[in-house]
């Protein structure tokens, strides 16, 4: 096999394989028709070539390429790494190649509306806490199919994928009270996220429900320095147990309190954290927690995605994915 030569064309493929340059073409395009005698032609020509498919020169032509852009922020968190990796693995899988556009709840809008049609991808999935809504709706204004996960705005003409933050947050205060916590307590930045926001009222709501006065804790952003600094004020809450909103929030915490505090004894704090992220497993946290599915919702949100590249106008959908509650040492 060649080593892959930029100069080699379409056209040098065709004459070697003796085929058209159209069936050059069919040959490169997912689910284009061509028959298997001469895409085993065109393959091996293109092999002794060296030949590879210039997409970003095709997306010239056809106006829109096979990127898609994954729109993320909160980098820093262990769950977005495997958000990300889930999502690009099933966007290749549809043949589809992922582009990585990093931004913040902050961001300009009009920097990611920028970003997204420069690229001119075929659409744009976004994660939680990012971009403002705002630059979604004018995205899908402008054609692009946008996909939101874990976001809570009702957009014409964009789908979303949610996680069940409801359950999660009804599941915790049940676990809390049934294992004799008295003075349950939840911790994190309700202004920032959807998700969160959705997690501590479901949390309060449950815990009311079940008799139980539930102490809401505040902090700025829903990442493990503050887990580290908020959980130094848990003595004067007195509580005996703490849904963190995330896990990376929640190892912040744990490392706060220490072991002694940690462990689930009749003097302990009991922990539930939230994502299940690879930390979560660790001795050092044992931490019982909710799995939010990445593989299930990466393949929902590509799904939506595709159907929505072919046909823009459908009306809005939203999928949502259930939680696991994964019991360790914490609680």
């Amino acid at each position: 096999m060649a080593s892959p030569d930029t100069n080699v064309t379409s056209f040098d493929v065709a004459r070697l394989a003796g085929v058209s340059r159209a069936a050059v073409s069919r040959t490169f395009t997912p689910n284009a028709s061509v028959s298997p005698e001469t895409r085993e032609k065109v393959l091996k020509a293109a092999s002794e070539l060296g030949y590879r498919v210039n997409y970003l020169a095709r997306s010239l032509t056809n106006q829109r390429s096979d990127l898609v852009g994954i729109v993320v922020a909160d980098l820093d968190n262990p769950f977005r790494a495997k958000q990300i990796e889930q999502i690009a693995r099933a966007l290749l899988a549809r043949n589809l190649r992922p582009i990585l556009l990093p931004t913040s709840a902050r961001a300009d809008a009009a920097d990611l509306i920028g970003q997204v049609l420069q690229y001119a991808v075929s659409g744009v999935i976004v994660t939680s806490d990012a971009p403002p809504s705002s630059a979604c709706k004018e995205c899908a204004d402008r054609g692009v199919p946008i996909i939101l996960i874990n976001k809570g705005e009702d957009i014409d003409f964009v789908d979303r994928v949610v996680s069940d933050n409801v359950a999660a947050g009804k599941m915790a205060a049940s676990h809390f009270i049934e294992n004799g916590a008295s003075r349950p307590a939840v911790i994190g930045a309700a202004h920032t996220s959807y998700s969160v926001r959705m997690r501590i009222e479901a949390f309060s709501d449950q815990c009311r429900s079940l008799g139980a006065a539930p102490v809401v804790i505040p902090i700025s952003t829903n990442d493990y320095a503050q887990g580290f600094t908020g959980a130094k004020g848990l003595a004067e809450w007195q509580i005996d147990a703490l849904f963190c909103a995330n896990d990376y929030l929640a190892c912040g915490v744990i490392d706060q309190l220490g072991r002694d505090l940690r462990d689930a004894d009749e003097h302990a704090i009991q922990i539930i954290g939230h994502d299940n992220i690879p930390q979560a497993s660790w001795s050092a946290y044992g931490l019982t927690t909710f799995l939010q599915p990445c593989d299930v919702q990466a393949e929902l949100a590509v799904d939506l995605l595709t159907s929505r590249i072919g046909d823009p106008r459908i009306p809005s959908r939203v999928k949502f994915t259930p939680v696991t509650l994964i019991k360790r040492s914490t609680a």
